[in-house]
């Protein structure tokens, strides 16, 4: 009888311990449905500020004031290193004639096998600056060049 009593105890217990255990799976999955809504809730906030970023392409260079080296240097790793059969230049107002000297550059001592295959000229209008009353019209190149 005494053996009988504590194997019922022992089976009690174990019943008890089962519910218990169940009882913290049951926490456990109700936590990871917390963190998942949580998590969506984070992704659902980054793709909301995804828009305001703006995102470049590998294959395009914006030239500026550096000299024309620096950007024939992007050019020729950019095309090295993506694999990439074309890479566009895009330059605006007095740094026109940096990108077509880079594109020429490029072209003529680096890379034998580049043809520029297509130029988009343009204007953009720009801010009016401090003491000034009109807004200003600034001129845009775009200069596509393809490796053969």
């Amino acid at each position: 009888m005494a053996k009988e009593k504590e194997e019922k105890k022992l089976t009690e217990e174990a019943v008890k311990e089962e519910k218990t255990e169940e009882a913290v799976k049951e926490e456990k999955t109700e936590e990871a449905v917390k963190e998942e809504k949580t998590e969506e809730a984070v992704k659902e906030e980054k793709t909301e500020e995804a828009p305001q970023t703006r995102q470049v392409k590998e294959n395009i260079v914006f030239v500026g004031m550096k000299p024309p080296m620096s950007y024939v240097l992007a050019i020729i790793t950019s095309l090295s290193a993506s694999n990439a059969k074309e890479i566009t230049l895009k330059a605006r107002g007095r740094a026109i004639t940096t990108a077509v000297d880079t594109a020429e550059i490029t072209r003529r001592r680096f890379m034998n096998d580049l043809k520029v295959s297509k130029i988009a000229l343009g204007t953009e209008e720009m801010p009016a600056r401090e003491g000034e009353n009109r807004t200003r019209m600034v001129s845009t190149i775009e200069i596509t060049l393809t490796r053969e």
